[in-house]
């Protein structure tokens, strides 16, 4: 069976060499620093918060428990579950193997240009037959309505949006001045200043959108042994093949497992 590789640039992300190629340094990633997952940072990431979920049970190879979490996290236009999702049901992991729904996640995934899912979704639409091809064309449409990003990404502004508007440091101007605690055992307690909780960059929709494209367009997937990732060379398409039907933005979220509590 063909292995997973996507799970390889989806663990949490260490920015120090894309800051040095830009000359504005992004913010630390969220997901590395425990003490901002533990702090309710996740509540209105939900990206984040069901990608880190699906990780967790892919590790423990819980899969179909991981494919539900990467398909919630997908629902929020999280990019790499959604190209999780793809490797997934390609493989045969966590659902009956579909390659022709595995190639329309895989062309969800490479929506916005990312370089490796496009690779990874040429690379798919390669090795299916025409019936298979046929079929994903037929049924891409309507998942492209409810997980494209003219439904997802607007799900997802509105829980950054919501809450960025629980602080009023947020709207004033002065989250410098903000300290959230975060209670640890025993009693004590832990702090994050406000000036890192609520980094515009997290929660403002568009500069969070540019966070995720400067990780993403060009991502440092390491090499596996099923050979590097096919590159997108000039004349392959880029753009997607499938017809979107309309968005469908209020179309009911996937179901999930019980969530566990959150790790300290």
């Amino acid at each position: 069976m063909r292995k997973t590789i996507m799970l390889l640039a989806l663990l949490p992300l260490s920015l120090g060499a894309i800051a040095a190629e830009k000359k504005a340094a992004p913010p630390p990633d969220p997901t590395e620093d425990p003490l901002m997952l533990s702090s309710g940072f996740l509540t209105h990431h939900p990206d984040l918060r069901y990608r880190l979920l699906g990780l967790e049970a892919y590790k423990e190879k819980k899969f179909e428990k991981a494919l539900k979490f990467f398909m919630r996290a997908g629902y929020y236009s999280d990019k790499a579950s959604q190209g999780m999702v793809g490797e997934m049901l390609w493989n045969g992991e966590g659902a009956p193997k579909d390659r022709a729904l595995g190639y329309v996640w895989m062309d969800l995934a490479a929506e916005r240009g990312y370089r490796g899912f496009l690779g990874l979704r040429e690379k798919y639409w390669g090795e299916m037959s025409e019936a298979e091809q046929a079929r994903a064309l037929s049924e891409g449409p309507a998942l492209y309505a409810v997980n494209g990003d003219a439904a997802a990404r607007e799900r997802l502004n509105r829980e950054l949006r919501r809450g960025r508007r629980q602080t009023t440091g947020s709207r004033t101007g002065f989250t410098g001045n903000m300290q959230i605690i975060v209670p640890g055992p025993g009693g004590s307690q832990q702090v994050i200043s406000g000036t890192k909780f609520y980094d515009e960059r997290y929660w403002d929709p568009a500069q969070y959108a540019q966070w995720h494209d400067q990780i993403w367009m060009k991502p440092r997937v390491g090499r596996v042994d099923v050979g590097d990732v096919e590159k997108v060379e000039a004349g392959q398409v880029v753009g997607t093949r499938i017809q979107s039907d309309a968005p469908n933005i209020d179309a009911p979220a996937p179901a999930v497992p019980d969530e566990p509590a959150p790790k300290p």
